[in-house]
């Protein structure tokens, strides 16, 4: 039995169906943030400049970056911002140079916030002081490049990928780094180019799973790794292992209550799917997100509907 999944503002309904797995996806792209329903067709759009996370509220508020450094708040019912964090002002940042490509609303009402040049991962709250900070460890210090997506895990640690550096980092709350993975290049050289013909090991996004291994979207790697705490690779998935579609730039990672893992596929090229989920033991592809059309090719971030409630990992 598959679960469908319908957007109301304010409020998630979950509706068992036996239908084709289908989702409801929150996307941004070609500068239009929108929900897309099991339909294909875009149940909400409006005009939004690239970004490289985004979120939903419990009260149905959608949490987008806005620009390189700035983390808003929208109401999706008048599309306004209500609310807006600038990291490049906040908390002792004034005239330095700051990106943003990651933060997480939390559980306590607190906004998590990894910092790319002052090089920190801090936490604020709704008045904007600062609540907590912490120091990340960069060997390739870049305001572009120090940090891909972040995570708080159900640890209290922080799971960080460091795409100039090309390595995941799990930090304890002092700041100390406590678990470390490199992300290999399996034995290929660096190739540049954003797309298919490009290739690193600039890492985009990881995830804690269930059962306590991490796994990581390789970004320009164009692959998706399985990690234990001892760091073996147990299951990967490369470019050319699903028939017909080729990985690109590997971004957002979700894995569902089912076991399935939906991935972002940015950069790839018309022809190819924006998002891909697939059955890992099998690698059957179960369902494609193919709307190049309308999102263009630089779709690095997506949420399916069905994991906004979800607790954090």
């Amino acid at each position: 039995m598959k679960i469908q999944h319908i957007f109301a503002f304010g409020a998630i309904i979950l509706l068992a169906t036996s239908t084709t797995a289908q989702h409801q996806v929150l996307v941004q792209g070609n500068n239009r943030l929108a929900i897309v329903d099991e339909a294909g067709a875009i149940a909400w759009e409006m005009r939004w400049p690239a970004l490289h996370d985004l979120h939903m509220l419990p009260n149905g508020n959608i949490m987008a970056l806005r620009g390189p450094r700035t983390v808003a708040e929208i109401d999706p019912k008048t599309q306004e911002v209500v609310w807006t964090y600038d990291a490049g002002v906040e908390n002792g940042n004034a005239d330095k140079k700051v990106e943003v490509h990651a933060f997480q609303p939390l559980p306590d009402g607190t906004i998590m916030i990894a910092e790319s040049g002052t090089a920190r991962i801090i936490e604020v709250d709704r008045d904007k002081k600062l609540v907590n900070a912490i120091d990340l460890v960069v060997e390739n210090p870049h305001p572009h490049r120090d940090t891909r997506l972040a995570r708080k895990i159900a640890n209290g640690n922080y799971l960080v990928s460091h795409e100039g550096d090309g390595k995941v980092r799990e930090y304890a709350p002092s700041g100390e780094v406590v678990w470390e993975f490199a992300v290999p290049m399996f034995d290929q050289k660096p190739k540049p180019g954003h797309g298919p013909e490009g290739f690193g090991n600039a890492v985009f996004s990881a995830i804690r799973l269930e059962n306590g291994n991490t796994l990581i979207g390789a970004g320009n790697g164009h692959s998706v790794l399985e990690v234990t705490p001892a760091k073996e690779i147990v299951w990967e998935l490369h470019q050319n292992d699903l028939p017909g579609i080729t990985l690109a730039w590997v971004t957002t990672l979700e894995a569902l209550p089912n076991g399935n893992i939906v991935l972002g596929n940015c950069h790839a090229g018309e022809g190819q799917p924006l998002l891909v989920e697939i059955e890992p033991k099998s690698k059957e592809v179960v369902w494609t997100f193919d709307h190049f059309d309308a999102f263009g090719n630089s779709v690095s971030n997506s949420l399916l509907m069905d994991q906004v409630a979800a607790s954090i990992r």
